[in-house]
């Protein structure tokens, strides 16, 4: 992840991501909105603390990471009526002047229209978000969107890292993380039955990576 670099435009934006910055300035939501085009999906700006946050297309275990737990999330979200689970490219404003993609998320059944999908201004705090740990995100993903994110009203933030086999859950009324190897679980508000993952089988099966031992 590129930070603070100054870019002023979507086409020269691509050819300075993979240069040290080289000046800071204080970004706004719409700086950043200008910069995202519709028809691609990477690379990836967020805005946080009125700094750009550049991510690079991921590698494929990342991307199999995400539709695995998506495809996960989207059944039991539907089957207990919870929310809608996603994944980003989004546009989700959880404070003013911010924008936030993370690599999955939920929004809450109590924001979704009845008969159409949300705008993204509409979304205005989540059950979940998810991100997958990669070595160009892992500052962010592990300290400064972690606590953006439960401070932002984000019930539950989970830190997928494929390289130690774990997930990370965070809440905000802890100040200490659940550390979970084996049974990933999640009871929603409004769940009647739990979330359960076999982590073991979700990153052999699902990320297509090699069991230790």
């Amino acid at each position: 992840m590129i930070r603070g670099a100054e870019l002023h435009s979507p086409a020269n934006a691509e050819h300075i991501m993979g240069m040290p910055a080289m000046a800071r300035r204080r970004w706004t939501a719409a700086d950043v909105r200008a910069l995202i085009q519709g028809d691609r999906h990477w690379p990836r700006y967020e805005l946080l603390d009125g700094e750009l946050l550049v991510t690079p297309s991921p590698e494929s275990p990342h991307q199999f990471a995400i539709t695995g737990l998506l495809v996960e999330l989207d059944g039991y979200c539907r089957r207990e009526r919870v929310g809608a689970a996603l994944a980003s490219p989004a546009d989700i404003q959880l404070a003013p002047e911010s924008i936030m993609q993370p690599d999955v998320f939920v929004v809450p059944e109590a924001l979704l229209p009845p008969d159409r999908p949300p705008h993204w201004p509409e979304v205005t705090w989540l059950l979940l978000a998810v991100e997958v740990l990669s070595p160009s995100s892992m500052r962010d993903d592990r300290i400064r969107k972690r606590d953006f994110y439960l401070a932002n009203g984000v019930r539950e933030y989970w830190i997928v890292d494929l390289d130690a086999r774990i997930v990370e859950r965070w809440t905000p009324e802890r100040d200490r993380p659940d550390v979970v190897r084996d049974t990933l679980e999640w009871v929603p508000e409004g769940a009647r039955q739990p979330l359960r993952i076999d982590l073991d089988e979700f990153f052999h099966a699902r990320c297509r990576l090699k069991r230790y031992g």
